[in-house]
């Protein structure tokens, strides 16, 4: 309709011809583009006996507004979004006519029927389940911070002429006896309450280090069990070249991360010759190492340090392999309960259950994507959004030199300058 009429209004068809073309009703048209139909405005028409109280210029800067605030994780609830149109229109004195109060208006806000109206006449804005941000995560990431990261990501990429597959990123994750949320089920419609078998109420955390390149060859993993003595038992049917230790609060410690830095070596092949970039997020056990430190210097490893509170959005694995690692682990947790009924989980099937998970999600396109996105390889400062930064607007302030951490192999000091 709304080409016909436009069609018309120019005077390239006649109203015959453009009824005919667009398949429209000729009558129809004819009071369209003679603008004699008072509900009708161009190609739309508002049906039904009301019409919106908000113009569409209003609506249009609440629904700007609506996503600036969820931009900033200051997201607004249904019922905030139908308060705030409240006070918009009482504010314009648009609810002077008292016909449209009984549909529109319930107490201090507009009702669900408006609600409904408004996102259907916004299809871009829809309910979401937000996940939850910490503070410090939303006021960390900022340009400051992003800018002198990667200046010095930069100048070190540069100056070692790394080829991809000497780029490394190594990071830690839970994993526990008792599986996370699954997958959705089918049940009884109008059913209060859905359950889903778990092992126990609450479970054991193993620690587990995961470490890989741009290429996407993934290391071995590391595994900390939360016990005081190993058992050769731990290790059955765990990824081939995989290496457990044991401590009682089955945490990364200083020198566990410093066995895991020889584990690294090995499958890396770094030498002074052949020199590898390691990222790495700021843990005390990963900076504040000597061990770590003199080893990286002896055998030719580079170590950066992403900024503090970045690491959901600068770390490659944190972006896409953790996710994926941990949802498929669950599965096999359910799965393994499934088939063995009356039996629970126990540290002695983690590394079993983890193979499977850590073989589907160790993928070459996982590695691609996570340094892709995270700006690494290939090295792009500007790969995030302005969006992305509004998070930390109200507090955004420029980032002293030392919150970026480098450990290089040539530079005989950085090593003390480090632990100072």
């Amino acid at each position: 309709m709304r080409k016909a009429v436009e069609a018309v209004r120019k005077g390239d068809m006649g109203i015959k011809k453009a009824s005919a073309a667009f398949n429209v009703p000729k009558t129809t048209l004819r009071r369209r583009a003679r603008g004699r139909n008072k509900r009708a405005k161009e190609g739309n028409k508002d049906l039904g006996g009301r019409k919106p109280i908000l113009s569409e210029e209003i609506e249009v800067d609440l629904v700007g507004y609506i996503l600036k605030m969820e931009e900033m994780f200051f997201g607004l609830t249904m019922d905030d979004v139908r308060k705030l149109a409240y006070q918009i229109a009482e504010r314009n004195k648009l609810l002077e006519d008292s016909r449209d109060r009984p549909v529109y208006i319930n107490r201090d806000s507009f009702g669900h029927d408006w609600l409904k109206g408004f996102l259907k006449r916004h299809p871009n804005i829809a309910p979401r389940t937000p996940e939850a941000t910490s503070a410090a995560r939303a006021r960390g990431f900022n340009r400051a911070v992003v800018s002198k990261f990667f200046d010095v990501y930069e100048a070190l990429v540069d100056k070692y002429q790394f080829p991809p597959q000497n780029i490394y990123n190594v990071d830690e994750t839970g994993m526990t006896t008792v599986q996370g949320t699954g997958a959705k089920i089918l049940a009884m419609k109008g059913r209060r309450q859905v359950g889903c078998l778990t092992s126990a109420e609450r479970g054991q955390l193993v620690t587990v280090v995961v470490c890989m390149n741009v290429t996407g060859s993934f290391l071995p993993p590391f595994l900390i069990f939360p016990r005081q003595r190993m058992k050769a038992e731990l290790m059955d049917g765990s990824p081939p070249g995989a290496v457990c230790v044991c401590h009682p609060s089955g945490w990364m410690q200083l020198e566990i991360f410093s066995q895991w830095f020889d584990h690294f070596l090995t499958f890396s092949g770094a030498s002074k010759s052949h020199p590898v970039l390691l990222i790495l997020d700021g843990h005390s056990t990963h900076v504040r190492n000597l061990d770590v430190i003199n080893k990286a210097r002896d055998f030719g490893v580079m170590i950066i340090c992403l900024p503090a509170h970045c690491s959901h959005k600068m770390q490659p694995l944190d972006v896409s392999f953790m996710k994926p690692f941990s949802t498929y682990y669950n599965t096999e947790v359910a799965k393994w309960l499934r088939n063995h009924p009356g039996r629970t989980v126990s540290v002695f099937q983690i590394a079993s259950l983890l193979t499977p998970a850590f073989q589907k999600a160790a993928t070459a396109m996982t590695a691609a994507n996570g340094f892709r996105k995270t700006g690494l390889w290939p090295v792009n400062r500007d790969v995030f959004q302005e969006h992305e930064y509004a998070p930390s607007e109200p507090t955004d302030q420029p980032m002293p030199d030392s919150s970026i951490t480098t450990l290089a192999t040539v530079e005989n000091n950085f090593g003390r300058a480090l632990l100072t």
